[in-house]
C-alpha cells in the first residue's frame, strides 16, 4: 500500500489546548470545564451532512453556527442544533479543531461513562467523517492514532482504557460511530490488547 499523504506526527499543547498541524475555526458552541473536572476520556462520533454524504463543508458550517437550514431537507431534523466537538478528521486525514481541549464541546448531549454522568465536562470528542454502514477511510486511522497518541502526552490520564464511542455513552440513543467503525485496528495501533468494555460494536 502506498503511503498515505497525510502527517504522521502531531502535538498537543495543554496549555493552550491547540494541536498541531490542524486547521483551527473556533466555533462558538463551547463553553468553560466545571471547576475540579478532570479531563480523562475521549469520545469517538461519526459524522456526515447530509447523512451519507463527504466532502462538503456542512459539517463545519453546522460546528459553526452557519448551517443553511434550507439547503437539504434533513437539515429540517436538526434545525437550530448548536453542537461541536474538539476535532474533526475528514476523510482525508485533514484535521480541524473546534474548541481548544481544555474548554467543553457540545459533542456528548445526555450521557454516561462507568458512572459518570455529563461526558461533556470531561470527555474530548472527535468526530469522524462517516456514518455508520460505511467503512472509515484508511487516513482517518493512521491520524486518529497519531492524534490519540498525542493527547496521550498531553494528557496522561488518557488512556485507550478511556476511549468510548457515542454509542457506549448514549446507548439506544446514539449509534456512531458505527458497525463500519475497526475498533480492533484502532487497539492494535495503539498497541493495546484488550477492548474497552463497549455496550456497541
Amino acid at each position: 500500500m502506498p503511503e498515505l499523504n497525510v502527517p504522521s506526527e502531531y502535538t498537543v499543547n495543554p496549555t493552550t489546548g491547540l494541536i498541531e498541524p490542524a486547521r483551527l475555526c473556533l466555533s462558538p458552541n463551547r463553553d468553560a470545564r466545571p471547576d475540579g473536572a478532570s479531563l480523562d476520556m475521549i469520545v469517538l462520533h461519526g459524522i456526515s451532512l447530509p447523512p451519507g454524504k463527504f466532502g462538503g463543508t456542512e459539517i463545519e458550517a453546522l460546528f459553526l453556527n452557519q448551517l443553511d437550514w434550507d439547503a437539504h431537507p434533513y437539515f429540517a431534523e436538526i434545525r437550530g442544533m448548536q453542537v461541536s466537538a474538539h476535532l474533526l478528521i475528514r476523510r482525508d486525514g485533514a484535521v480541524l479543531q473546534f474548541v481548544p481541549f481544555n474548554e467543553r464541546a457540545w459533542h456528548a448531549g445526555e450521557s454516561n461513562f462507568r458512572g459518570n454522568a455529563r461526558c461533556n465536562d470531561f470527555s474530548i470528542g472527535i468526530e469522524l467523517e462517516g456514518e455508520d454502514e460505511t467503512p472509515y477511510d484508511d487516513r482517518q486511522y493512521k491520524v486518529l492514532t497519531s492524534v490519540l497518541q498525542a493527547l496521550a502526552v498531553a494528557y496522561p490520564d488518557i488512556t485507550p482504557r478511556e476511549l468510548a464511542g457515542h454509542c457506549d455513552i448514549a446507548p439506544g440513543r446514539k449509534s456512531d460511530p458505527g458497525p463500519a467503525f475497526d475498533w480492533l485496528r484502532l487497539y492494535d495501533a495503539l498497541g493495546e490488547t484488550s477492548e474497552n468494555n463497549r455496550s456497541c460494536t
